[in-house]
């Protein structure tokens, strides 16, 4: 086998692995917008407003001392603060 070929077989486990993580992402993801779907639901029964500031600061915060890597920080920021605005549209 050429390296060329042993690269492109390296590349395509690689890519085969990452279509199995991307489909558990997806799958954690809707777990999650159920969830939020859930606290929309016992929010608007006992009118409580959707946004909760303090309550995202100390997730995120969290989610930033749990990380070992190798996303930095702002990564895990940005990548949870986009998830939850857009989940947030759920719960209107």
């Amino acid at each position: 086998m050429s390296n060329s070929e042993q690269v492109r077989s390296q590349l395509g486990i690689l890519r085969e692995d990452i279509d199995k993580v991307d489909a558990e992402l997806l799958r954690l993801l809707n777990q999650r917008a159920e969830l939020v779907l859930k606290v929309g639901e016992l929010k608007k029964a006992n009118n409580l407003a959707v946004v909760h500031a303090d309550r995202e600061k100390i997730l995120l915060a969290r989610l930033c001392e749990q990380n070992s890597g190798p996303l930095p920080k702002e990564m895990v920021v940005q990548l949870f603060q986009q998830i939850i605005d857009t989940l947030k549209q759920l719960q209107r």
